[in-house]
Parts: C-alpha cells; sequence; structure tokens
C-alpha cells in the first residue's frame, strides 16, 4: 500500500492542479458545476510532507551553523585574551622591577648604561614619571632614577617655558646680536645643566662670598689714604679792589723721603686752572719732611670767573743733578668750598699720589635718562668747558663721540656735531641706544671729545667713562641714572687722557 501510495501521491495532486486550472478558467467548461469549484478553492492545499521536512532541516542546519560560529569567536576572545593580553600586561607591571636592579649591577658601569638607555624610552619614563607621582618614597624605585626623572621633567617644563615665552622688541634685535655669546646662556638649554641653587641642599652656616661684595665709598677712601702722600695746609683769600686771588702756601706736613738720606728738598707748583701758563713756585726747602713756606701768590682773575677755575698744587722733590721727582698733587674743584673767599680762610689737604703732573684736558657737561619700559637710554651731550687746545690758533674744533661697550667690545659709537675754533662748545644733542633692562649691568657709555683735523687723524682730547664698571662719579652718575628712571642726571665730568685700559677695551677707539 505504501508503494502504491507513493506512486499516486504526485498524480493526485497532478489532478488537483488541473482541476484547479479548469476552476480559475472564465467562464468554466462544461460539465463542472460551479459551487463544487468554489468549495474546491476554499479548501487549504495539502502541503507535502517532505517539503515540510526539508524546510525543517534548512532552519535546523542554519541554527547550528550559527550557534558553532558564535562559539568559535568565544573561544578565539578568549584564547587571545589568555595569550596575548595577559602576558603584556605582566610585563609591563614587572617593568620597575626589572628596571630597579640589585646593589651589584648598580655599581657596574654596563647596568648604569642600560639604566640610561632605558629612561631615554618615552614609555619608560611616563611609567616612571607616574610611580613617582604616586609615591616619591617607594622601596621598588631607586634613589638614582627618582633624581634622574625628575631632573628631565624640569627640563621639559623650562623647554616649554622658553617657547611660549614672549618675543622681545624688535628694537632690541640688533643690540642683542652684536652681544657675546656668553650673555646669551639664560635662552640656551645644556642636557647636563643642574637644578636650581634653591633646590639643592646646602649646608647651614655655610658662607657665601658675594653677599660680601659691596661698592662703597669706604674702599674709595682706603684706597685714596693708601695712597697719600702726606698733608698740606694752605688759605685762600679773595681782594675785590684788585680783583686777585691771593693763594697763601703755609706748610706740608709728614712727605715722603725721596733721597738715599731718608728725607727731601721739597717745593710746591702752583697753577689756577685751566690757565696753565701763569705758573707760580715756592722756594726749595733743603733735607726736610715737614717744610714751612709761608708765601703769598697773587693771581688776577675777575670774581665772577672763580666759579669755573681750579687750584692746582704739585708737591716736587728738588734734585740738582736730574730730574725732579713728583711727590703728589691737590685739585681744588670748588674755590668756595670752605668760604665766600671775603676773608682768609685756612684748608688742609691730603696730598695725593702722582708720578707726573696731570694735564686739564677740560670738562663735559651731559645728562644720562633710562626708560626701563621702553629700553631707551638717552644721553644728552649739554656743553664742554675750557677744553685742551689742540691746534696752532689756540682752539679746537671738538666733537663728541659716545661709543657703547659690552665686555670691552665696542657695539655702536654715535657723533655730534661739530663746533669750529672754540674751547668752550654748546651742542645739546641727545643720542639715543636702545638697552634691554636685563642688560644693564653688562654695558657702559665711553664719551671721547675729539678734536676735528681736515687733513690728517682727528685727535682725542680726553675721555670719560659711565657705567657700572667705572670709576668714581661715572659709577655714581650711572647709579644714580638707575634709581630714578625716567629723570634726566645730569652732571660734570672731567676728562682724562686715554688709558690703556680704554685702548685694551676699544681697540679701534
Amino acid at each position: 500500500m505504501s508503494g502504491v501510495r507513493g506512486t499516486g501521491e504526485p498524480r493526485c495532486q497532478a489532478a488537483l492542479a488541473v482541476l484547479a486550472s479548469l476552476c480559475r478558467a472564465r467562464p468554466p467548461p462544461l460539465g463542472l458545476d460551479v459551487e463544487t469549484c468554489r468549495s474546491f478553492e476554499l479548501e487549504p492545499p495539502e502541503r507535502s510532507p517532505s517539503a515540510a521536512d526539508s524546510g525543517t532541516s534548512v532552519s535546523l542546519f542554519a541554527v547550528v551553523v550559527i550557534v558553532c560560529g558564535v562559539a568559535l569567536v568565544a573561544v578565539f576572545l578568549f584564547l587571545f585574551w589568555k595569550l596575548c593580553w595577559m602576558p603584556w600586561r605582566n610585563k609591563e607591571a614587572s617593568s620597575p622591577s626589572s628596571a630597579n636592579p640589585s646593589p651589584e649591577a648598580l655599581q657596574s658601569p654596563s647596568s648604569r648604561g642600560n639604566m640610561a638607555d632605558k629612561l631615554k624610552d618615552p614609555h619608560t619614563l611616563g611609567f616612571l614619571e607616574a610611580a613617582v607621582k604616586i609615591s616619591h618614597t617607594s622601596p621598588d624605585i631607586p634613589a638614582e632614577v627618582q633624581m634622574s626623572v625628575k631632573e628631565h621633567i624640569k627640563r621639559h617644563t623650562r623647554l616649554q617655558r622658553q617657547t611660549t615665552e614672549p618675543a622681545s622688541s624688535t628694537r632690541h634685535t640688533s643690540f642683542k646680536r652684536h652681544l657675546p655669546r656668553q650673555m646669551h646662556v639664560s635662552s640656551m638649554d645644556y642636557g647636563n645643566e643642574l637644578p636650581p641653587a634653591a633646590e639643592q641642599p646646602t649646608s647651614i652656616g655655610r658662607i657665601k662670598p658675594e653677599l660680601y661684595k659691596q661698592k662703597s665709598v669706604d674702599g674709595d677712601d682706603a684706597k685714596s689714604e693708601a695712597k697719600s702722600c702726606g698733608k698740606i695746609n694752605f688759605s685762600l683769600r679773595y681782594d675785590y679792589e684788585n680783583e686777585t686771588l691771593i693763594v697763601r702756601i703755609l706748610k706740608a706736613f709728614d712727605l715722603p723721603a725721596k733721597d738715599f738720606c731718608g728725607s727731601s728738598d721739597p717745593y710746591v707748583k702752583i697753577y689756577l686752572l685751566p690757565d696753565r701758563k701763569c705758573k707760580l713756585q715756592t722756594r726749595v726747602h733743603r733735607k726736610t719732611l715737614n717744610p714751612t713756606f709761608d708765601e703769598n701768590f697773587h693771581f688776577p682773575v675777575p670774581y665772577e670767573e672763580l666759579a669755573d677755575r681750579k687750584l692746582h698744587l704739585s708737591v716736587f722733590d728738588f734734585d740738582r743733578f736730574s730730574r725732579h721727582d713728583m711727590i703728589g698733587e691737590v685739585i681744588l674743584d670748588n674755590l668756595f668750598e670752605a668760604s665766600d673767599l671775603s676773608r682768609e680762610t685756612s684748608i688742609w689737604k691730603d696730598i695725593q699720589y702722582a708720578t707726573s703732573e696731570s694735564v686739564d684736558l677740560g670738562e663735559i657737561m651731559f645728562s644720562l635718562c633710562y626708560l626701563p619700559t621702553a629700553g631707551r637710554l638717552t644721553l644728552t651731550v649739554i656743553k664742554c668747558r675750557n677744553l685742551k687746545a689742540m691746534d696752532i690758533t689756540g682752539y679746537s674744533d671738538p666733537y663728541v663721540k659716545v661709543s657703547l661697550l659690552c665686555d670691552g667690545r665696542r657695539l655702536k659709537k654715535k657723533k655730534t656735531t661739530i663746533k669750529k675754533n672754540t674751547l668752550n662748545p654748546v651742542y645739546n644733542e641727545a643720542i639715543i641706544f636702545d638697552i634691554p633692562p636685563e642688560n644693564m649691568d653688562q654695558v657702559s657709555l665711553l664719551i671721547s671729545v675729539m678734536d676735528y683735523d681736515r687733513v690728517g687723524h682727528n685727535e682725542i682730547i680726553g675721555v670719560c667713562r659711565v657705567g657700572i664698571s667705572a670709576e668714581g662719579l661715572g659709577r655714581d652718575h650711572w647709579n644714580e641714572m638707575l634709581a630714578y628712571p625716567r629723570k634726566p642726571i645730569a652732571h660734570w665730568h672731567s676728562l682724562v687722557e686715554v688709558k690703556k685700559s680704554f685702548k685694551e677695551g676699544n681697540p679701534r677707539l
């Protein structure tokens, strides 16, 4: 039966299909009842059991494949986590212990080289930096590694600070281009530089010599006392009727011995500067170190000119068969220092050591003004007086040259106009230099009064210097300018001859 049924089912299905097609035809063929066709169409067609079984098997196979795929993916992820992720994490966690060698390894140079290579690795350095941030006293990190990491962090921070530093003014670019290289150490990064001094451990009670370095007037006084060559006593009085200055040389005390017998033969020369043509002289006193002169000397000069005159006393030791030796000199810049000269006033002065008579070259008056915000130094040349005559006519053609010096090098120079045939020129000309505030302690100004010659080289009448490294009034004028910014400070400066130090500092001067 099963065999007959198996062969009959296809035929039945074919017959049903033909009958369905006939029922769908319009109009239906003869012999087919309409109601029969309608009832046939309403009945659901029977599915073949083989088709249902095949659909079920396909769906089951798909489910099995999906489940197997998910299982394989899960197994792959688990193996990857076990074989790759866990060993790499354990290796990274064990890197601090590997970076911490034994004391014996720390003493060997090869292990120190390996440690330096590991510190250069950014990954290792980042991990050590994090470890140091977590605990600065961790026993797993050696002290040398912690110090190396700290130095690298400070160096990196300093580089970032320098890259974000604001650009300086373009007016100072030319000045910085001429500066020596040693002045730019603040803008350079050295790989082996030490930590800042404030963070270095210092011992209590350590003496810092730089705290005891000071430039005071006491030092200058001690220097002048060391060069003192005795004292001289003289008096001044002005005769209003005859318009004459009366200088009375009284006596000298504690003069140095210039002869082999332990004594001297002193006498005094008197000048009323700037006039050197009128030279007066005392008598020579034999073999004494405490001579008493008591001699009067008359200088015809109007009372109005006394403020511009100077009294110059030169003490000499007389020698019959050779050149006279100079003991020292005294220069009284202000004749009204003790009184108004209406009555005779006695004055004691220290005799300053000198090997030759100082020549009065004249004076120059200029003002200094510094603007820290703009980094601008203004030197205004006002006038000169009593300059030395350099021409045959008894006059000069002076002009002023100002040089900006830094560590003995001339960075810039500027000049004033030339004044013809005069010994008392008036300029009132401003000379401007652009100097950053941080370099003010490293520069100085050399003011040279020159005599212009149409034929040949220009001659130097005299020079003066102002700056933190200058001496006397030059340093005081500079410090006063820095103490009162934006305010012009004017002073008279005496011109001196070009010394060897000036020539070495400025060979092209």
